[in-house]
């Protein structure tokens, strides 16, 4: 399924991507604003949540950035023309500059809240806590310093996203629900127009969003993370994406598509490369890496693995070096990571139950997106889906129309299942007999042998409901039944 909503078709016939809209005056004095809403607190409301405005315009929002760092062709020339991270970049929009200035000053806090020698802990620095309080006290000084003419309540829920964005003072971690709170910050700041509303270069605002902004977050959060050593938030474990991060993949993919001519009623490109773009295998080879990292959000994001993981790249990211082996391109990775988002994100109970809901993104249904429930139900903890289906279990992981692999070639609509294993634990499709926590892996290669990468990520689905890890009561099945990993549209089985 695509990312919605779908393209609308235009007088001419040609397709329009959908934008976030720009609200007016008059739209915002209709709206209550004030303290976020906390209103996820089941796979019930997951459910909703997939039907709701604020799903649909979150990926509006997401895809609408995403098209913007597609490569362009020349008109003159049909070259094509990518678009880099820029990172001694001088002449950025007052807006973004604005927000960087930001940025900049949450980088600075970390030097009044210096981390505190504890050698008994592995995860979570005390000092982070310190540095949190100093961030409630600042927040309110640089919101108002943005200079947006808006409803004291409009900056509150803006304040409450930017907060929401640093992890978890209390738990000390930091995860891809914490990266939505911040994309829905810049998202509420877009729809009050603060990036201006006015005609300009297709995507170019978008653009700088990201690479201006969406990037130095993440910087700014990979030092949160080495300086205080966050806990990884819900990660998936070894057969997760990233422990902390999603978006990277995301835009990083993108830079590298196939390159479009440039407007918004040209579709994302769902294979192919950039011509000059390295291959995917690049990903495994740490030079290559290196190399990229300065102009590539997905580079960038492998690159902070290997600052921060020792071992072969097979072995502590399985999934990416899976993905490494993908033959179609660039445009292919782009488009199962924007399916994986929506499913492992966007759809999972343990990451988006601390989102919160306001005017800026509304906790009310909107009739296209009733069709998302039934789609990623199956996402959601066992008692959940129990109590929004009235039975006891739900289906398999979700297999994509366009998934070849032997349950339905390219016909769609088939559920892949998972396969058992001692313990309960389900055994990943992604590398043959592998047991997470148990040494080296049955099926695998030996010291100093690399595997071959399938080109494709682990299809773990969700736990039978008679089979949980610790054999103990409905907390342990909750736990053991979060975190399935949903088969991409890159996935050979």
């Amino acid at each position: 399924m695509e990312p919605p909503p779908p393209p609308l078709p235009s007088a001419t016939g040609a397709v329009s991507l959908p934008r976030l809209p720009i609200l007016t005056s008059d739209e915002l004095s209709k709206k209550a604003f004030g303290p976020l809403q906390k209103r996820i607190n089941s796979g019930a409301d997951v459910s909703f949540f997939l039907t709701s405005r604020a799903y649909k315009e979150l990926m509006v929002w997401i895809m609408q950035l995403n098209h913007s760092l597609i490569p362009r062709l020349s008109p003159d020339t049909a070259r094509p023309v990518c678009f880099p991270l820029e990172p001694g970049r001088r002449g950025w929009s007052e807006p973004v500059r604005r927000l960087r200035e930001m940025l900049r000053g949450c980088e600075e806090l970390i030097l009044e809240a210096p981390p505190e020698e504890n050698k008994n802990r592995r995860f979570g620095n005390g000092a982070c806590r310190v540095w949190h309080g100093k961030l409630g006290e600042r927040i309110q000084g640089w919101i108002d310093g943005l200079g947006l003419d808006i409803d004291g309540g409009v900056k509150e829920e803006l304040r409450g996203y930017f907060m929401g964005a640093w992890g978890d003072k209390g738990r000390l971690d930091y995860g891809t629900g914490h990266e939505l709170s911040f994309l829905a910050f810049l998202g509420g700041l877009w729809k009050v127009g603060f990036f201006g509303g006015g005609e300009e270069k297709e995507g170019e605002r978008e653009r700088e969003v990201v690479i201006g902004v969406v990037e130095m977050y993440l910087e700014v959060v990979r030092k949160l993370i080495t300086t205080y050593t966050l806990e990884p938030a819900g990660s998936h474990g070894v057969w997760g994406l990233d422990d902390h991060s999603f978006v990277p993949y995301i835009f990083g993919s993108a830079q590298f598509t196939k390159p479009i001519l440039g407007s918004r009623t040209e579709a994302t490109p769902v294979e192919g490369s950039c011509p000059g773009a390295p291959k995917p295998a690049s990903a495994v080879d740490k030079q290559t890496v290196e190399d990229y990292r300065g102009s590539n959000m997905y580079f960038g994001a492998i690159g902070f693995i290997y600052d921060v993981k020792s071992g072969p790249f097979w072995e502590h990211s399985p999934m990416l070096f899976d993905i490494s082996g993908i033959k179609d391109g660039w445009g292919k990775i782009n488009k199962g990571m924007v399916k994986m988002y929506r499913a492992e994100v966007l759809g999972k109970f343990p990451v988006v139950q601390h989102f919160g809901f306001g005017g800026l993104w509304a906790w009310e249904v909107d009739p296209e997106m009733v069709g998302e429930r039934s789609v990623h139900l199956q996402s959601q903890p066992v008692q959940n889906q129990a109590q929004s289906l009235g039975q006891g279990g739900g289906e398999g992981g979700t297999k994509a129309p366009w998934a070849r692999g032997a349950m339905g070639g390219m016909s769609g609509g088939q559920v892949s299942m998972p396969r058992p294993m001692d313990g309960g634990v389900m055994a990943p499709t992604g590398f043959p007999g592998r047991q997470p926590g148990m040494g080296t892996p049955t099926g695998l290669p030996g010291r100093g042998q690399v595997p071959t990468p399938r080109g494709g990520i682990p299809n773990t689905g969700p736990m039978e409901q008679t089979s949980f890890p610790r054999g103990g009561g409905m907390q342990d099945r909750v736990g053991g039944n979060q975190f399935s990993v949903t088969k991409a549209p890159w996935a050979k089985d």
